[in-house]
């Protein structure tokens, strides 16, 4: 498993790169941006189409056994075991925008299991990994190792959460509660939260409405810099829904006890 974690985690970083590529020329520029939502303004841009396609083809060609599931071409079954998950532009409305808080979501599962991680900002040239073997953040031949705040409580964190006017009835009132508790927050922040989180920034991201796509690749982020990830249950390995990344268990649960009690 080490080898193959290792071999796995060399693809990844393949398959951010031609991410990069892909997204970069329509960054600011033009963006063919469609609204794909039935209800809710779900926006999906040139750039998402072309990062998941060149994705896709690579796993296609060097790992054709390997199960896929993307945001904007649906699943594709596998038998290897192995199972990538892909958000080309997690944050398109950042994208749109020109801000660079988006980033590039790939995660590798192994037997349902989530193992390893990429967070890739083309335009920051930043890159987040986490695996069992390692939790590093990347920019220009620049390396850190990725370790969360350990005293982080709410009362001395920042938190964040990417738009408070998603949360509705108690799930508002709920985190009003831990808001009025921290110093800072700060919101529209994306993928880009977890990774400040990663980096000692951040102590805790409070989510609902997420999908696979926008999570799988950040839980072995979160995890493997000392971190936790779960649902507002406590539930290890969320698939959907609210989520809550902690630096650290105490904090966790300081946010635990208020969120559990949401239906």
């Amino acid at each position: 498993m080490q080898n193959q974690i290792i071999e796995i985690t060399q693809f990844a970083n393949h398959l951010a790169d031609l991410a990069r590529a892909a997204t970069l020329p329509f960054f600011r520029g033009e963006h063919g941006v469609e609204n794909k939502g039935e209800i809710e303004y779900d926006p999906v841009t040139l750039a998402d189409r072309a990062c998941e396609n060149a994705m896709r083809d690579a796993i296609q060609k060097h790992r054709p056994d390997d199960a896929i599931i993307g945001e904007e071409y649906g699943d594709k079954a596998g038998k290897s075991g192995w199972l990538w998950i892909l958000d080309p532009i997690d944050g398109t409305r950042a994208f749109v925008a020109g801000t660079s808080t988006w980033g590039v979501l790939i995660a590798a599962y192994y037997n349902g299991e989530p193992i390893i991680g990429i967070m890739d900002q083309p335009f920051t040239g930043e890159r987040w990994i986490g695996n069992p073997n390692q939790a590093i953040w990347q920019r220009n031949g620049e390396e850190r190792k990725l370790i969360t705040k350990n005293d982080a409580l709410i009362e001395n964190s920042v938190i964040a959460t990417t738009d408070p006017f998603l949360f509705h009835g108690n799930e508002r009132i709920a985190f009003d509660e831990i808001r009025k508790k921290a110093p800072v927050t700060r919101y529209g922040l994306d993928c880009t939260a977890y990774g400040l989180l990663a980096l000692g920034g951040i102590g805790l991201v409070v989510e609902n409405g997420l999908k696979i796509v926008d999570l799988a690749a950040l839980i072995p982020i979160v995890e493997n810099s000392g971190g936790v990830f779960t649902d507002w249950k406590g539930n290890r390995n969320p698939s959907t829904g609210r989520v809550i990344a902690a630096a650290n268990q105490k904090i966790h649960q300081e946010a635990l006890k208020i969120l559990s009690k949401v239906d």
